[in-house]
């Protein structure tokens, strides 16, 4: 029985490359619970489902940049550079692996980059607010700070208060 795997277990694998959001095949590979090899052999057995805008390969400095970027490295040795699917690229990967786990993940995946686009959209004002300050950030890190917790406070908003379960105590 598969373990169901979390929303932030799978964007903490999105990651942001040659200035689009892709996944690297490896991470994938987890996620679908197959081998890397095994998902590698069936991209390049239907490659023509994948041009360049869907897949591409990592260039040794972006490997090196991107392993740099995690503390404890559980790359070990590889022959190969990594192979990273824009969301295009994850959709196709659905016609190509055919087991229940790669579909019902895939179809998880795809959501969750709707998702994180429509929240893209639904606070493009914030963005540009924060684009522009970025711009002119000097001596304002407290008004950054501040557009950073509003923004947290909207990607996470307070649960509503739940009502206590129980027994009322009458006290007459």
């Amino acid at each position: 029985m598969a373990i169901p795997i979390s929303d932030d277990r799978i964007i903490s694998k999105i990651l942001y490359i040659r200035s689009q959001k892709v996944m690297l095949d490896e991470d994938l590979a987890k996620l679908y619970n197959v081998e890397t090899k095994r998902l590698n052999e069936q991209v390049k057995r239907n490659i023509d489902r994948f041009p360049k805008d869907f897949m591409f390969q990592l260039t040794p400095k972006e490997f090196t940049n991107l392993k740099s970027q995690f503390a404890t490295s559980s790359w070990g040795g590889k022959r190969k550079l990594p192979l990273a699917f824009t969301e295009h690229g994850i959709l196709m990967l659905s016609g190509v692996l055919n087991s229940k786990t790669a579909i019902k993940v895939n179809v998880r995946i795809i959501r969750i980059f709707i998702k994180m686009r429509e929240m893209m959209l639904l606070h493009k004002d914030i963005l540009l607010k924060l684009e522009i300050l970025e711009k002119d950030v000097t001596n304002n890190t407290k008004d950054i700070q501040v557009i950073f917790q509003y923004v947290k406070q909207l990607l996470n908003p307070p649960s509503p208060p739940r009502r206590k379960i129980g027994f009322i105590q009458d006290d007459r």
